[in-house]
């Protein structure tokens, strides 16, 4: 008796544990969005991956799935020496200081009350 207590004690504390709601992840929505704020540069992986799909591309004229572009492209990635991967490094390096610059500037617009739109943004055609 006590080990059919038991059992149903533990199968009621299962049922009470699948009957709970899920937990809904609740996105978080930017309702002030800036299209003035800079966009964060791409990865080294991502410039290797522009080049390397154009080169893929053209030896592999069957293949397109990106599916199968960008595994190949991801294997390609881990084979790869530092040296053979620090042109794209060097690439992102360089986006990144100019993204840095950028938002710098942004950051001081932003503080300092300026709106949103530049003067440029007001210039007339004509």
């Amino acid at each position: 008796m006590k080990r059919s207590a038991r059992a149903s004690r533990f199968n009621s504390d299962k049922r009470a544990k699948t009957n709970k709601e899920p937990k809904s992840k609740e996105k978080k929505k930017n309702d002030k969005f800036d299209a003035n704020k800079p966009k964060k540069p791409p990865t080294a992986f991502f410039y290797f991956l522009d080049d390397f799909r154009k080169e893929f591309q053209e030896q592999n004229p069957d293949v397109k799935s990106m599916r199968d572009v960008g595994k190949a492209c991801g294997e390609k990635w881990k084979t790869m020496t530092y040296e053979e991967k620090v042109q794209y490094y060097d690439i992102a390096t360089e986006k990144r200081a100019e993204f840095d610059k950028a938002m710098a500037e942004y950051k001081k617009r932003k503080e300092s009350g300026i709106d949103e739109e530049s003067e440029e943004d007001w210039e007339i055609d004509g």
